[in-house]
């Protein structure tokens, strides 16, 4: 069985990204990522100070927005509109979830499709479904098919099956596969005879966020498996969708959790904001 060290395979992208920001810009020039984060949730102040603490290490500049839990919508719409309209600014995104005050999809969707390095607009996602190469794809589906690569895993033909269907990780990471030619069974909690479809898996990816939901019993053997669940319990204990111990022994493939899916979500968003930056210094003809 061999690990699919996400954390090593970032650790490569990364070289890349700063030798790039190194020969492409100067500190004042270098691409800017810019994080709305509204209120004190704890998660979602972790990922941010992670985010942003990649953004650092790789030469980018960052810019912190955090507002009380219950600003109003029409100051974080005035926040994005002033950001979209900045050329400064490279890449933007808000930090979900958000208080339920606030319309998420409605906020999300009001980042400028240029700037969208989290690949969450109507119109990133459009283009992800028509297979259009110019938009931005959503990072942890795009991160997982870059470490499915890294690893010379192939999916042409394979049977893949996606545990999830959310719009963040479950429904793109279906069409990402189909577009690598994998036949995609897309499965959720609501699914009937669960164990049967992950028993046909090729290629599974779990993105549910119901820890050890996938039985090890239910891996076929030799299959690989990419866990994106991340469930901490009481005690501090971090755990993943799939039973890690028993699908190993089954499993020719498979994720850590942490340190397998979380660190190619992350190098994939500033991946993204490099290219996003990368645009804003050489815009194309159609952009002029």
């Amino acid at each position: 069985m061999i690990l699919l060290d996400g954390k090593a395979v970032s650790l490569g992208i990364q070289e890349t990204i700063k030798t790039e920001v190194r020969m492409r810009f100067t500190p004042e020039t270098a691409p800017k990522l810019c994080v709305i984060l509204v209120g004190e949730n704890p998660a979602s102040a972790s990922y941010v100070k992670t985010k942003c603490a990649m953004a650092q290490r790789l030469g980018f500049r960052h810019e912190l927005h955090h507002f009380p839990a219950d600003v109003s919508s029409d100051q974080i719409e005035a926040r994005i509109d002033a950001l979209n309209a900045d050329p400064d600014c490279d890449a933007l995104f808000v930090q979900l979830p958000l208080p339920k005050h606030l319309d998420s999809v409605a906020l999300a969707n009001r980042v400028r499709s240029e700037k969208d390095a989290d690949g969450l607009t109507r119109a990133s996602m459009g283009a992800l479904l028509l297979g259009e190469s110019h938009g931005f794809q959503p990072c942890t589906p795009r991160g997982i098919i870059r470490l499915l690569d890294a690893y010379g895993i192939e999916l042409s033909g394979k049977e893949a099956v996606v545990v999830g269907r959310s719009n963040i990780v479950g429904k793109p990471m279906g069409v990402l596969l189909q577009q690598r030619h994998a036949t995609v069974t897309t499965c959720h909690t609501k699914t009937l005879d669960l164990a049967n479809h992950v028993k046909r898996a090729d290629i599974l990816v779990a993105a549910v966020g119901v820890p050890h939901l996938i039985k090890g019993e239910w891996i076929k053997p030799g299959a690989v498996i990419v866990d994106a669940g991340f469930t901490k319990t009481a005690d501090g204990t971090i755990l993943g969708d799939v039973e890690f111990e028993a699908a190993s022994l089954r499993a020719s493939h498979i994720t850590p959790v942490p340190g397998g899916v979380g660190p190619m979500t992350v190098i994939t968003l500033m991946a993204q904001t490099l290219h996003a930056a990368l645009r804003r210094k050489t815009p194309s003809k159609s952009e002029n």
